[in-house]
Order: structure tokens, then sequence, then C-alpha cells
């Protein structure tokens, strides 16, 4: 093995959320439970944001609960403004995921304020969860590509970071391509460089609308990336990102990961088991590649 890569799983949060029809609590607790069954050991179990906005997300408590039962799973709950930190703080998260985005456009469209409402709200959280010994992750979304920007420079990109560094020197950070629609050379260019400013504390959150997902995980590991999202089923997309879907598929980033001869700690036949149990949510929208492969499945 050449080394290891931590895979975070976000179905159960941004492979849910934007589902129209209500999935039964009991379904996403039965995700979470295949998904640890396989060896995944860092998921994004749901989101403290107004059940009015993303009406999927109102049972996060009680999926929480289920998953902090779970031994060595470390849980994360994705945190959008003051009232949700104070939900989220009181819930027993292992790790608080704070968000907004690059572009003033798609946070306007996504968190309905400017970027600097957000920031400076975010700011206070960050300062609050820090001396209460909680641990973060500060997620920046449209770090390649805006939905109504375009391409997004790699300055306007850096200047955030840079900003987001000042607030913790040690908070882990996310640099999201929101709408799938990142190269893998932008991707590789602007982790390099983020890496040599300021050290190896950076995840890629990616996503597969124009099937640069694996390529643009590829990219991110070259440049030293170990923190990887991923969707079980290839499930997501942001409903305040037109066009965006889902998530890049975890097992099609496990499967790259197994040739490249880079350890996951998953099993392969549990890990498809739980893909399949996500592409069979009623209303989702499932991609991914793999589970299509009939050499897959006989390899399983």
């Amino acid at each position: 093995m050449i080394g290891k890569a931590t895979i975070s799983d976000v179905a159960p949060r941004d492979g849910l959320q934007s589902i129209g029809p209500f999935v039964p609590t009991e379904t996403k607790i039965a995700l979470v439970r295949a998904l640890y069954d396989a060896g995944v050991r860092r998921m994004e179990i749901g989101s403290f944001v107004s059940p009015r906005a993303v009406p999927q997300m109102a049972d996060t408590g009680e999926v929480l609960r289920a998953a902090l039962a779970l031994d060595g799973l470390e849980s994360t709950v994705l945190v959008p403004n003051r009232k949700g930190y104070e939900l989220a703080a009181a819930s027993g998260a292992h790790r608080l995921g704070l968000f907004m985005s690059v572009t003033e456009s798609h946070n306007r469209s996504n968190l309905n304020r400017t970027r600097e409402e957000s920031f400076d709200d975010l700011t206070d959280i960050v300062r609050d969860a820090t001396a209460a010994g909680l641990k973060l992750r500060f997620n920046l979304s449209c770090c390649f590509h805006c939905p109504f920007e375009g391409v997004v420079p790699d300055s306007e990109t850096l200047d955030w970071v840079e900003r987001v560094i000042a607030l913790d020197p040690t908070m882990e950070i996310a640099l999201a391509d929101t709408t799938g629609n990142a190269s893998p050379d932008q991707v590789r260019r602007l982790f390099e460089i983020v890496h040599r400013s300021w050290g190896l504390r950076f995840a890629f959150h990616g996503h597969d609308t124009y099937a640069m997902g694996v390529a643009n995980t590829a990219a991110a590991w070259e440049a030293g990336v170990r923190i990887f999202d991923s969707a079980a089923g290839g499930l997501g997309g942001c409903p305040f990102a037109p066009g965006a879907t889902g998530n890049v598929a975890t097992e099609d980033v496990v499967w790259m990961f197994r040739r490249m001869g880079v350890e996951t700690g998953i099993d392969w036949n549990r890990l498809l088991a739980a893909a399949d149990l996500a592409a069979q949510v009623p209303g989702g929208t499932p991609g991914g590649r793999l589970r299509g492969v009939p050499a897959v499945r006989r390899a399983a």
C-alpha cells in the first residue's frame, strides 16, 4: 500500500437533502449502519438547518443518536448559523461542519445572506466552539466553479482560505467542487498552493455532475489530500446550485484507491451492499459507475 485515504461518506446528509419525498428515519439509520458495517468510520450524518428550508433534515437529531451508538464512528453534522450551532453543540456530534460559499451569488442563494454576513457569524461560532473544545471543519463551497458566476479564479478561493485559516490555525478545511465542474488540473493546482502555504490539513468534497468526480479525487490525492468526501450510490446534489447532481460515489472512489494501492479500511463487498441500499432510496437519483459493471459484481 502506498498510503491511506480517509473517506467521509456524506450520503446521509448531502446525499439525501435534495430528495423531495421525506425519507423515513429508519431508512436513514439503516444506511448509516450499512456504511458502518462496510468499514466507513467517518460520516456526515445530517444538518441542523431550518426544517422549512431543508425538510429532509428535520430528523437529524434522531439519526445522530443512532450513529453515536456505533463504536469508533466519527459523526459530523452541518451548522449554517448560530441557531444551528447551539443545537449541534448540545447534540453530542463529534465534529461540527461550518459552511459558506466562496462566491457571493451562491452564498446568497444557499444561505440567504452575503459572504461577509456568513463569515461574521461563523467567526463567532469558531471562537465559541474552540473555547468549548469542539472539533470543527470549515467547508468552503464553490471553490472551483459557481453555478451563477462560472469558473472561480484561484485568487478568490485563496483569499477566503486565508481568512478562514486566521480563525483557527488547526481547523480542518474542505474545498468543495459544488457543481462538479472542476477540472483535474485546477483541483491539483489549488491544493498544491494551499498545501505549500498552510500545510496538509485540507479535505476535498467532490461532485460528479460532469463525470469528473473520480479524476478530480485522484488529482487531489496527487496534490497531497488525504481526506475525501463521497456518497454511497452517488447520491446528492445541492438544491441551491442549479444543475448540480450527485456526489462522487464512494464505491467508485474506493475502487480507484484499491487499484492505486491506497488503503481505505473499507470492505468492498459490504460497501457495494450499502451503495445498493443508498441507490434504492425512493426519490433519489443515484450515480456512479461501479455498481453497473458486471465484472465488479462478479468480483464481489
